[in-house]
């Protein structure tokens, strides 16, 4: 299986980019929309190090729940959500479902 590179990071980065505020996205999501549905744990490395201007806060993971590896923590990704009107429960998006965002 062929290795996601630099291509794959533009995608994930403009994808990322397009999230809009009140809305969340996971690690797999965009992942599969930039090609390699099984890079997961990659697109998590480029919200670690990847440009700190997109909104890496609007990313979690499957079941909606916040990045343990976020700088600040939990509490600080949940205080960022819910400046936009995103709420969280223990660590986890309230009504993942309904504000799971994709294009």
């Amino acid at each position: 299986m062929p290795q996601p590179g630099r291509d794959f990071r533009r995608k994930v980065e403009a994808l990322m980019g397009k999230v809009p505020e009140g809305r969340v996205t996971t690690y797999g999501d965009l992942a599969g929309l930039a090609g390699h549905a099984s890079a997961a744990r990659i697109v998590g490395g480029m919200a670690h190090y990847g440009n700190p201007e997109l909104p890496w806060h609007r990313l979690v993971n499957r079941f909606g729940g916040l990045a343990s590896g976020y700088p600040g923590g939990r509490e600080a990704q949940a205080a960022i959500l819910l400046q936009e009107g995103v709420s969280c429960s223990d660590n986890v998006v309230d009504n993942f479902l309904q504000i799971r965002w994709s294009p």
